[in-house]
């Protein structure tokens, strides 16, 4: 059987939260992080994820990345495609839809970027975070990726010169059914938007199953956070009040790009575990008690802003390794596609299979390690209410 559908995302998270609207309604969905995955092994799948990197990423290599990929997959044959864009708008969303059109030779297409079900809308062209439009939001103020205009063909523009990109308005979800119905099938060969519209596009297809059954999750619950995003630290700062553990690196641990694969990292995982005991627990790459210490380490040690993004990610995904090296039995949450990358990055796993969404926005994944099956739940750091991990721990 042909493949169906490519969704390329910028982010893993992303590229998780997208897979799942389609696994959760029995396609079979695979999702992949690296840009030369061999199309041959796609052999009884209906959907392809690929998950490219590219939001933290220059436009140029953002586009060159998505055209690559997405011309490769054209060639091999795929009918549709949906490049998944952040919905708070952050990342490359004007050159990597730019990158879409020229892969597929197409002169226009149709950019949803509303997700109703988290309060993501778009009137009058402007996006719209709970009410607030998304520059004004949290996500205007995003210390790595800051979103500095709220009307999204503004977004584009500063982007890509492109003409042929539609921005539909969307409040309800059946603002989106109705769209997808006005495109029909040539109009939903190219489309795009945040996992909102690819829930749409997942009925519209004609899947309607339900998603594989899981066995033998284990009961106790590890939270491996690097997001700084106030939602997530809401969400801590609640969990610890009902008893969760709570551990954070300290700034040389999440700041000194040796220590994760030191003994350093071993012996901090062993304390760890025995800290946990049968609780939940949370390891937090961002403590902000130590703020000011953070500032004085990347003064003295000259870090840019993306080495400290990427130190942190590399840190938190380290402690998860040790920690699945030490014998940890748990089923793992990871906040931010960084995270997630860095934590399959140190274990070497380049290939997920998403199952269901335990939660909204909340997505459960499979993946092997070390001949063992490990369920992980991810989701972005600004999805979620104050209770959710709370909930998640207790399901």
């Amino acid at each position: 059987m042909m493949l169906k559908l490519l969704v390329v995302a910028d982010d893993f998270t992303g590229a998780l939260d997208t897979g799942v609207q389609f696994s959760s309604l029995g396609a079979r969905a695979k999702v992949v992080t690296s840009p030369q995955y061999d199309l041959s092994r796609t052999k009884g799948l209906d959907v392809l994820i690929f998950d490219s990197e590219t939001r933290h990423k220059d436009s140029g290599t953002a586009y060159r990345v998505v055209y690559d990929f997405v011309k490769r997959v054209k060639d091999f044959g795929v009918e549709f495609v949906y490049k998944k864009t952040d919905s708070g708008l952050r990342g490359n969303i004007g050159s990597e839809l730019a990158g879409a059109m020229d892969a597929l030779g197409l002169e226009g297409m149709a950019f949803v970027p509303a997700f109703p079900a988290m309060s993501r809308v778009t009137r009058n062209g402007v996006h719209y975070i709970k009410g607030v439009p998304v520059a004004e939001s949290m996500f205007g103020s995003d210390p790595f990726e800051p979103v500095k205009f709220s009307d999204v063909r503004e977004i584009i523009a500063t982007q890509t010169d492109k003409q042929g990109i539609r921005v539909y308005d969307a409040e309800t979800d059946g603002d989106m059914v109705a769209i997808a119905g006005r495109l029909g099938h040539e109009g939903l060969r190219l489309t795009a938007g945040c996992a909102g519209f690819a829930g749409v596009l997942a009925h519209v297809l004609g899947y309607h199953g339900k998603p594989q059954e899981v066995w033998g999750m284990p009961a106790k619950f590890v939270m491996l956070c690097g997001s700084v995003n106030p939602v997530t630290r809401s969400q801590m700062d609640y969990a610890r009040g009902e008893g969760f553990v709570y551990e954070a690196l300290n700034v040389e641990q999440k700041l000194d790009p040796t220590w994760p694969g030191s003994s350093e990292c071993e012996e901090a995982a062993k304390g760890w575990l025995e800290e946990f005991g049968s609780s939940h627990a949370i390891i937090d790459a961002n403590n902000p008690d130590e703020t000011a210490q953070t500032e004085e380490y990347i003064h003295a040690h000259g870090l840019s802003i993306d080495e400290v993004r990427v130190n942190i990610s590399r840190a938190i995904g380290g402690a998860g390794r040790a920690l699945m090296d030490q014998g940890l039995d748990a089923r793992l949450m990871c906040v931010g596609g960084d995270t997630l990358l860095a934590l399959m990055d140190a274990v070497g796993v380049h290939e997920l299979v998403p199952m269901y969404e335990v939660e909204l926005g909340v997505v459960l994944t499979s993946f092997e390690y070390g001949g063992k099956n490990y369920y992980i739940m991810t989701k972005s750091g600004g999805f979620g209410e104050r209770e959710l991990l709370v909930n998640l721990a207790g399901k």
